[in-house]
């Protein structure tokens, strides 16, 4: 039996312009940086924005890595408030939200603090959109919670693997990766006070890899705004067991689903594995697009509408 971790941030940097809250860390300074609207999901606020048609079938939008509600998804609720009751969270560790610094506070509790959302609106089931590791989430919704989901939109990733940008070649079982490299590498390297690891291997085949001075410059911009310590905590917990399923349970998904990718990101084989477990997924390939940018696209925003509109139940006579 194969097993996928995918609440992973092996490459999950959610947005060009890289805002997360407030920095600092302890408890005050967490307590300080909570934006309002927000609830208690267990025991971490969650900073979260409501919008557009009260009486619109509700779509939740979950951003990356390092990124914010703000910095992901203005474009996105521009284009769906007109027609859909359109929720935005900041996921804990990032933006207005809780910024906890034990690892155990992350990994499955980020998919438990969608559902907890649901329940604090009163909402039954809602189009769920997770961008880059909250695709991951969003695949842990639909296995755990799938009475929850109208549709899976996974944006900026598939199914994911810890460590490099391709399947390890030469493995024997491929899909069975342990925790290696990369996810330690990026947690040691954000003690430091670094995101050096994830810049590089976001960074597109097709273009040079950055320089020494480039990664200082965007260490500088994005912990300037970010507590290191908890997005370090963000990645250690990613890759916690109770975050694991198996590929059966991947063909067993049974919402509509969607994948969009940047043709140039690294991330790019983990559609091509989601679209082999799961046929009937829509895969859009976004052209000259890649980790970074693809969420700013026109083509991105026309496609995930377009689904959502596909996919919306028939008004009642």
């Amino acid at each position: 039996m194969r097993i996928f971790k995918l609440n992973t941030v092996a490459a999950c940097l959610g947005g060009a312009a890289l805002w997360c809250g407030c920095p600092g860390s302890g408890t005050a300074a967490q307590e300080a940086g909570i934006k309002q609207p927000s609830f208690d999901s267990g025991g971490v606020p969650i900073h979260y924005l409501v919008t557009g048609r009260e009486d619109g079938e509700p779509v939740v939008l979950v951003h990356g890595f390092a990124s914010s509600i703000e910095a992901q998804w203005t474009p996105v609720m521009d284009a769906l408030k007109k027609d859909y009751k359109v929720i935005a969270m900041d996921i804990r560790g990032c933006g207005g939200s809780g910024k906890p610094h034990d690892p155990k506070k992350y990994g499955i509790e980020m998919m438990n603090d969608v559902a907890r959302l649901l329940d604090h609106l009163k909402i039954d089931r809602a189009h769920i959109v997770g961008y880059s590791v909250s695709a991951g989430t969003g695949l842990l919704l639909a296995v755990h919670h799938g009475q929850r989901l109208r549709t899976l939109s996974c944006c900026g990733a598939g199914l994911v693997s810890f460590g490099s940008n391709t399947p390890p070649a030469g493995n024997p079982n491929p899909d069975v990766i342990p925790r290696i490299a990369l996810l330690d590498d990026l947690a040691s390297a954000l003690d430091k006070g670094s995101i050096a690891p994830l810049t590089i291997s976001l960074t597109p085949k097709n273009e040079a890899q950055p320089t020494a001075e480039a990664i200082k410059a965007h260490d500088t911009k994005l912990l300037s705004v970010n507590d290191a310590r908890a997005l370090a905590a963000l990645i250690r917990g990613a890759g916690h067991k109770n975050t694991r399923i198996t590929e059966k349970q991947i063909q067993d998904i049974r919402v509509p689903t969607l994948a969009i990718i940047g043709a140039d990101d690294p991330l790019k084989f983990g559609v091509d594995k989601l679209k082999q477990l799961l046929p009937k997924t829509k895969v859009v390939v976004v052209a000259n697009a890649h980790h970074l940018n693809v969420y700013t696209r026109p083509e991105f925003v026309s496609a995930l509408k377009q689904f959502l509109d596909d996919n919306r139940q028939p008004a009642s006579k």
